[in-house]
């Protein structure tokens, strides 16, 4: 019956939604039938909301009168609670999940196990619908991915040894003679935190849609957003913000300012000490990895390979190629292919991401808002794994 119920309000939505549109597009008030119509689907919809209302008291009074069969009662006794804690878990996300569906369909719940929590701006994700946004931006985000993320509080520094201006010397000595003393120096970069917030409204009609699976859409659209974001600062980085890995040193430059040759991409591969070859990755437009699929070695041999083992289903002097729309395409002083070890990129996170849903602020639009704000930071941990290929100027 719920099912039906819920599938009756859509449709008499659905239809005063139809009327509404019509009178707009044509610039006019509503007729005397119209009114009419709309008053009655207006009573009808009112009716079901309470029903179903009802429907969720008395499934409450059951839950909380429901008494246990007298062989689990007998097994709580002897052994307290018999669920695994995976079996808890899973309890917990299922029922998270559940009231995280009926707080955006509108459906009015009792408080009870997994019911939102609720605040001035609206009810806030529950932690396992906020782990599988997480989880998403990660998926989407391999750069993020392989970075070597700290999730701390305020400032965090990070001392690395450097060994650009000079090093520790060792060579042969002779016995009672003093050692002479050469160091690499001691440095540090600092990670900070910035604030960034992404916002994505979804229609009531599709809210509306009893068939439709709302609880992936959020966890999608909010996950895929928050991913682009991320990606376009740790490739590109943003003035006075986040740097990533727009401040890397080691760099080759083309001969050409418009062509990429297959020397000046193995040149960029051996600029990665061995030590940080097994885990590196070219990181390209798509348009710049079509140029190089052309590209081929001495014995005309092509340099890029389809190779569905490889992480990202195309492989590039035997590495994997991950194509992102954030990287610039080949042009004058452009940066257009990153190569090597991403857990030389460093990302902080002040606090995981936090996600709200927005139910009546976006009321007069017909739509729902999913807000979710994270504070982040991401700068160069190790510049010997990390090189970048440039494009000569003009």
């Amino acid at each position: 019956m719920r099912k039906e119920l819920l599938e009756k309000k859509n449709d008499l939505l659905t239809r005063a939604d139809a009327v509404l549109d019509k009178c707009k597009e044509e610039k006019r008030e509503l007729t005397e039938d119209e009114a009419t119509e709309l008053a009655e689907i207006r009573d009808n919809v009112r009716k079901i909301i309470e029903t179903l209302k009802l429907d969720d008291d008395f499934r409450a009074m059951e839950e909380t009168t429901e008494k246990p069969a007298p062989e689990d009662e007998a097994k709580a006794k002897e052994g307290g609670d018999t669920m695994t804690e995976e079996e808890k878990k899973k309890e917990q996300a299922t029922n998270e999940a559940r009231a995280f569906e009926n707080y955006i369909r509108g459906v009015v719940v009792h408080e009870r196990t997994g019911e939102l929590t609720k605040t001035d701006n609206g009810a806030v994700i529950p932690t396992t619908i906020a782990q599988k946004i997480i989880k998403r931006v990660y998926d989407v985000c391999p750069i993020l991915e392989k970075s070597t993320k700290y999730n701390v509080k305020g400032n965090l520094q990070i001392p690395y040894y450097d060994t650009t201006t000079s090093s520790i010397r060792v060579a042969y000595q002779d016995e009672f003679k003093a050692l002479t003393s050469s160091n690499g120096n001691f440095k540090s970069i600092t990670l900070t935190g910035f604030l960034a917030g992404a916002l994505s409204k979804i229609s009531n009609s599709l809210i509306n849609n009893s068939q439709f699976d709302i609880v992936s859409f959020v966890v999608d659209e909010m996950g895929d957003s928050i991913a682009r974001f991320i990606e376009h600062e740790l490739l590109i980085g943003t003035a006075g913000k986040v740097a990533g890995l727009s401040t890397m040193k080691n760099a080759t430059t083309t001969d050409s300012a418009t062509a990429i040759t297959a020397d000046e991409v193995i040149k960029l591969k051996d600029s990665i000490k061995d030590a940080f070859q097994n885990n590196a990755i070219f990181i390209m437009s798509n348009d710049t990895r079509t140029a190089l699929r052309l590209l081929k070695d001495k014995d005309g041999r092509y340099l890029l390979n389809d190779d569905v083992s490889a992480p990202f289903g195309t492989a590039l002097l035997g590495k994997p190629v991950f194509v992102s729309d954030n990287m610039p395409e080949i042009g004058a002083g452009n940066a257009v292919i990153y190569y090597g070890d991403m857990s030389c990129l460093a990302t902080k996170f002040n606090e995981n991401v936090n996600v709200q849903v927005l139910r009546e602020k976006y009321a007069d639009e017909h739509a729902t808002g999913v807000v979710g704000w994270f504070e982040f930071d991401s700068k160069i941990e190790n510049e010997q794994g990390l090189a970048k290929l440039v494009m000569k100027n003009g």
